[in-house]
């Protein structure tokens, strides 16, 4: 088996051609023979440096529109060609075939044009094929040949090749085949998923190309990594590196953000919202939010759907949290902010977010679509004999939202655009509601005239009768429970209003 193998001939055909000149330029002082095709080719001719056209190795010109041009034995009998084998040797000498050591190469950018939103025709013919085969057979290969499906490890074998006198070591190659199976396996991966759009396969492929190590998981003693592009996602104005916790709650709170138009303040801790506001400027929603429970507000994310001023930026600087999000900043609001350099400021981007979700789960993975209905006032539907008011029903919107976002079993209570208290993560209902009654007295909050949504159906009566005597006077629930008539007569019984969405907002 070959150890060091000394670079002589390399085939390069890249589309883009950044970062490209000072490894090519290296590999001719080197006294490499340079094979290219179309556009590469005359990048290479344009840097007044030498290179043969594949159409005079192959003596076939470039057919079907581009769509052929490497694929020809001369081209594969030269990259898949073992060096350690008389047989091999025979055959390339036989047909005149140079040993290729080196390929550059990269693929038609069909992920971009599909986010372009290009065409069908313009998706279709950014699937590379010549791209593709020689990334497999170079990898397929590495005993002999050095490939590289990447601009971003161009520097690095200009490096070694500066050091090793031209030469690569086995492992140097078989390290760069390893990064090849990743580019050509997340090429083929989107490719599916979009072929896969229409009648799906019920199958489960991603691919992530993006990935950074976090400095523990969920604790300490558990490795975490994040997979994907957050820098598309955000733009990071101070602060440390996002925990793995961090993570989990930006998520969440991004998702509850997104239900809201009107300007809008949440406060979360461990998922759950502790906090939300819905009023005519951000600063009025930031007081109101937090007053909702400024003891679970200590050390929690942030999240506003407007532009943070100076103002708010001074009253949200009073409290200890971990992360702020909003979409958009006064940049003195900003300093203000670095003043405590390991507090986390984000700043939104837009980005089209995945209409899916999986987690890992037994020995598989379990996918489905998110939850992304909420029933507005036209999907409640009275069922009572008295009917909520034109505000009740507007509280009713706020309260469902947020249940929608919030660990099951669980019941929220709010008031003129605002959470008053919740019940989260309950293992039965009406403990949930006797813990959101608890945190409603413990912050002074008069219930009475509030408003109750609940993530689920009531089995038994007693939540509509204890939540109709702490002062609540409408009460939002799916329905569906074969004992729904008894909720409903409690309702009646207590006179206050009950309206069913039909839909359920369980959260696991």
């Amino acid at each position: 088996m070959s150890q060091q193998i000394k670079i002589k001939n390399a085939l390069i055909s890249v589309y883009y051609k950044d970062g490209l000149e000072p490894l090519v330029r290296l590999l001719s002082q080197q006294g490499v023979q340079l094979f290219s095709t179309g556009g590469t080719e005359q990048f290479i001719k344009d840097l007044n440096l030498p290179v043969t056209a594949v159409e005079d190795l192959t003596g076939y010109p470039s057919i079907l529109g581009g769509r052929v041009k490497t694929l020809h034995p001369t081209i594969f009998g030269g990259i898949l060609n073992r060096r350690n084998l008389n047989e091999d040797k025979a055959q390339i000498a036989e047909y005149n075939i140079p040993e290729i050591d080196l390929v550059i190469v990269d693929l038609y950018p069909f992920e971009e044009t599909l986010k372009a939103g290009g065409s069908a025709e313009e998706i279709i013919e950014k699937i590379d094929i010549g791209g593709i085969s020689l990334i497999r057979a170079a990898a397929k290969n590495f005993n002999d040949v050095v490939i590289l499906a990447s601009k971003d490890d161009y520097s690095v074998l200009q490096q070694q090749m500066e050091e090793q006198n031209g030469e690569t070591t086995l492992a140097q190659r078989k390290a760069y085949a390893k990064k090849a199976f990743h580019t050509s396996s997340h090429y083929d991966t989107a490719i599916f998923n979009y072929f896969n759009l229409d009648e799906p396969l019920t199958v489960f492929k991603q691919s992530l190309k993006e990935a950074k190590t976090l400095r523990y998981g969920e604790n300490p003693h558990q490795q975490g990594v994040f997979y994907g592009n957050m820098d598309e996602m955000f733009t990071k104005l101070n602060g440390k590196e996002l925990s793995y916790n961090n993570l989990v709650d930006v998520d969440a709170a991004v998702s509850l953000i997104d239900e809201f138009q009107e300007p809008t303040f949440a406060i979360l801790k461990h998922t759950n919202a502790c906090g939300v506001a819905s009023r005519p400027t951000i600063a009025q929603a930031w007081d109101d939010a937090l007053a909702c429970d400024p003891v679970s507000a200590f050390g929690g994310v942030l999240i506003a759907n407007g532009e943070i001023d100076l103002a708010t930026a001074t009253e949200i600087n009073k409290l200890f949290f971990e992360v702020l999000i909003a979409p958009s900043y006064q940049p003195e609001a900003v300093e203000l902010f670095k003043a405590k350099k390991n507090r986390v400021i984000l700043q939104r981007n837009e980005v089209e977010l995945s209409k899916k979700q999986f987690k890992t789960l037994l020995n598989g993975v379990i996918e489905q679509d998110k939850d992304l209905i909420i029933e507005g006032t036209d999907q409640m539907t009275a069922v009572t004999e008295k009917t909520p008011s034109p505000e009740e029903l507007k509280d009713l919107f706020f309260a469902n939202k947020i249940v929608k976002h919030t660990k099951s079993n669980t019941i929220v209570f709010a008031k003129n655009n605002t959470l008053i208290a919740s019940g989260v993560g309950q293992t039965s209902r009406v403990d949930a509601l006797k813990q959101a009654i608890v945190k409603a007295n413990d912050f002074n909050f008069d219930l009475k005239g509030s408003v109750m949504a609940s993530d689920a159906f009531f089995p038994f009566p007693d939540c509509v009768e204890i939540a109709a005597e702490a002062g609540i006077t409408a009460v939002l629930q799916p329905g569906g429970s074969i004992k729904d008539a008894d909720s409903i007569n409690m309702a009646n019984e207590k006179g206050i209003a009950m309206v069913t969405t039909g839909i359920r907002h369980f959260k696991h």
